[in-house]
């Protein structure tokens, strides 16, 4: 690996991205962009660098390694990360000593990739927190949720903010500090560089932290991180704040559960895949819910013998769902406050793509050329240069996925 200190660029051949759980990932243009994480060193879970970021080209299959300034985080776990702009903002999680509120940016389009901590902000920000999910829509970002601490002062208001009794805390001698899950809502908004907290109306979903979120039209819809039988579901409608739980019009259910993702793939579907049941069990199902019809749909895959957890997914080209990272082993002892994680477990470094609707006939034309360049590399010099030049990156593609297991499968429609 070779790092060339003036543009900050690591060229990374057939290496790809360390294993990790619990990153921060998110789709700009035709990269998707990886940051942070932990893994398992020697039997002990170590925070990967906050110094870099792993970029993963979804034409080509190669990935690419960038190093980081500025401003950069402290390692953080379970913090909360957005694009937004072609920007990735990431808030709040936990550093080497407590949970935090911090916000940091950084541009992932001018290719300097310059952390900068936001401060001087307008408002009040969320209390510190981890676990917590978050939308974007009309240029801000919406969090909800999480788990994390309040003082006495702040613990105002009982239905938001659901005590932990078994981890709340004294801070020195005199002030109390209380642990649990929070349902608020708080709103950043970038170009004012302020904090808000909008009064939703509604009945809102409990207080809860790993759960998953997406955002289809002007809903933002929550799911999952309850240790109850089946999944709620519920949406916020962002432009009148008013919460609606979802009531499923089939019997059909997933189960619920935690470290899942959930991911808009059109204009009223959701796809929700893997995460950890309320039993401690890895999960590999993929299901569809319809904010039409209100329906789930369970999808078959050739992912079922690869169970995810706390990995992440993203919406890439052609409505491709890309899912990388995550864990496939955990313990099954587990508590309402964290999951106990086996020292021998299995950090994934793989992609896996799910197409979610039927391809162009230019991308069909495209993987044709890409899996048989061996046998049409006389004819490639007669192509457009436009089109060599996408032509090559599925090439690449196909060459680098030779070797490992299929992962691009449609989603089967029955």
């Amino acid at each position: 690996m070779e790092i060339t200190t003036g543009s900050r660029v690591a060229e990374v051949e057939t290496q790809t991205a360390l294993g990790r759980s619990d990153h921060t990932a998110v789709v700009n243009g035709n990269t998707l962009y990886v940051w942070g994480g932990c893994q398992t060193v020697d039997g002990e879970e170590v925070t990967l660098p906050s110094d870099e970021m792993w970029l993963y080209d979804m034409e080509s299959g190669v990935w690419s390694l960038r190093k980081m300034s500025g401003d950069v985080p402290p390692l953080l776990s379970e913090t909360c990360g957005s694009c937004l702009q072609g920007h990735l903002y990431i808030f709040g999680g936990c550093d080497e000593h407590a949970h935090t509120n911090q916000m940091y940016r950084v541009n992932l389009e001018d290719g300097e990739f310059v952390w900068k901590r936001l401060t001087d902000t307008q408002g009040t920000p969320p209390s510190p927190r981890d676990k917590h999910s978050c939308w974007v829509y009309r240029e801000r970002i919406i969090y909800f949720g999480g788990y994390g601490c309040k003082t006495v002062r702040e613990l105002n208001n009982e239905k938001s903010f659901m005590v932990d009794h078994t981890s709340w805390a004294t801070i020195g001698t005199v002030i109390f500090r209380f642990w649990g899950w929070n349902n608020e809502v708080h709103m950043f908004e970038p170009d004012t560089n302020s904090w808000s907290e909008p009064q939703t109306q509604g009945v809102g979903p409990a207080p809860r932290a790993s759960h998953a979120s997406a955002v289809v039209g002007s809903k933002g819809y929550v799911c999952g991180g309850m240790e109850s039988t089946l999944m709620d579901l519920h949406c916020l409608d962002l432009d009148t704040w008013t919460w609606t739980q979802v009531y499923p019009s089939s019997e059909l259910l997933p189960v619920c559960r935690s470290l899942h993702t959930l991911t808009a793939v059109s204009e009223h579907t959701l796809l929700l895949f893997g995460g950890l049941s309320a039993k401690g069990q890895p999960l590999s199902d993929t299901w569809e819910f319809d904010t039409r019809t209100k329906e789930w749909r369970e999808r078959q895959h050739l992912h079922r013998a690869q169970p995810r957890l706390w990995h992440s997914a993203g919406l890439g080209n052609d409505g491709d769902v890309v899912v990388f990272g995550g864990t496939r082993d955990y313990t099954l002892l587990m508590d309402s406050v964290a999951v106990l994680r086996s020292p021998s477990q299995n950090h994934c470094s793989d992609v896996l793509v799910f197409q979610t609707q039927p391809y162009s006939l230019v991308r069909l034309c495209e993987d044709c050329i890409g899996q048989h360049a061996s046998v049409l590399s006389e004819q490639l010099p007669w192509l457009p240069w436009k089109l060599r030049e996408g032509i090559q990156k599925r090439i690449s593609f196909h060459s680098v996925n030779t070797h490992r297991r299929p992962e691009t499968e449609a989603l089967t429609h029955s």
